[in-house]
């Protein structure tokens, strides 16, 4: 699993995704193309964004509400917690 996390986390625009998602959560797939349009610069298809969701997806970083014909689209933070445990942060004041 972290292999996944590793690499969803590689891409910009996966990344951009993740943070579109921090700050409003629960978009479908034509608000965040739109989001990424707007705010990013990015011009990616409905269905490439649609892909890094699914990476997103299988990696546990986003998990998926269906409300009839659409899906909207949930930011799950919880896999980051081993890139902490594997690399914790230190307190301000402790030295490496």
């Amino acid at each position: 699993m972290a292999a996944d996390v590793f690499k969803a986390l590689a891409d910009a625009t996966r990344r951009a995704i993740l943070d579109e998602l921090q700050d409003r959560d629960g978009q479908s797939l034509f608000e965040l193309c739109t989001r990424l349009t707007m705010r990013h610069g990015l011009g990616s298809t409905r269905q490439a964004v649609s892909q890094h969701l699914e990476v997103l997806e299988e990696a546990g970083l986003v998990t998926v509400r269906r409300e009839g014909r659409y899906k909207f689209h949930h930011l799950d933070t919880r896999p980051l917690r081993q890139i902490a445990v594997r690399w914790p942060v230190p307190d301000e004041g402790e030295s490496s």
